[in-house]
């Protein structure tokens, strides 16, 4: 596989033989005992958390879901959570911080090198978001029709979004004149539903599409990336829910071409319908 995976497991029972079974997979692994070594990105510029991080939440200095929080905020890595609390309320936590998968100790080894890989396909190389100008090319939205769903998710005054910019060749995403950082999976997710905005997918096409063809876990997963999405886009109404059926992205007006996706050049969007 040629990746490097920053391994963050305070048992060195568990941390040594996973290592060694990584590297017969080909990966490089780095392993560190405790949340603030991981924290210290012991990779270094361009990529200090390397390709993946392998999180234990159970760690001596602090809870794995900080570690996670922490990692988000500077870093789109997919990060693969390693833990043995099974609660549904600490996966829908993990996941909505940014986690990119769980998986329940005990697990086995192919099961983790498959999600390594599933992960790896879905997210490539995000490179990092700073301000600038709006991309040239990608899906361009007309702004989500009628009020929000709630007060709370009002934008502020002056800041409504007008027009919605996913460029899936530099993977970044604008909202009017901001840029909006995206998880991995989020980035996906929005991309997926700007293929054909105002059409309907169903929630088992995006599980397939964004998670991986045989998923099987909790479908609540969805609806927490959803509600994340929806607060990044500072704009509740710009995915709309069909009940029992799916999700769409909202425009205002008939989207243009047979895809709805406005391109500046042929490609620029991968994997939109031609």
């Amino acid at each position: 596989m040629g990746m490097q995976a920053l391994l963050i497991e305070d048992d060195e029972t568990i941390a040594e033989p996973l290592m060694e079974g990584l590297r017969n997979y080909g990966l490089s692994v780095t392993w560190v005992a405790t949340g603030a070594e991981g924290l210290s990105g012991p990779f270094g510029d361009p990529d200090p958390f390397g390709d993946v991080v392998l999180l234990d939440l159970g760690l001596p200095d602090m809870d794995g879901i900080d570690v996670c929080r922490g990692i988000r905020q500077v870093s789109d890595v997919p990060v693969i959570i390693l833990t043995a609390r099974g609660a549904e309320s600490d996966k829908v936590l993990g996941l909505e911080l940014g986690a990119d998968d769980y998986l329940a100790k005990p697990f086995s080894l192919r099961e983790l090198v498959a999600r390594i890989r599933a992960v790896s396909r879905r997210t490539g190389t995000t490179p990092g978001t700073t301000a600038g100008a709006a991309p040239a090319h990608g899906c361009s939205v007309s702004g989500p029709p009628g009020p929000p769903a709630t007060a709370e998710a009002l934008p502020a005054a002056g800041d409504v979004p007008g027009t919605l910019v996913v460029d899936r060749r530099t993977r970044q995403v604008w909202v009017g004149r901001s840029q909006v950082a995206l998880t991995p999976k989020e980035f996906e997710l929005l991309a997926l539903l700007c293929e054909d905005p105002g059409a309907v997918c169903s929630r088992r096409q995006i599980l397939e599409h964004v998670w991986d063809p045989y998923y099987e876990g909790a479908t609540k997963t969805l609806d927490v990336h959803v509600a994340t999405l929806r607060r990044k886009l500072g704009h509740p109404g710009w995915i709309q829910t069909l009940r029992g059926v799916g999700f769409r992205l909202a425009v205002q007006a008939p989207p243009p071409g047979p895809t709805g996706c406005s391109r500046g050049h042929a490609g620029a969007f991968e994997g939109a319908s031609p």
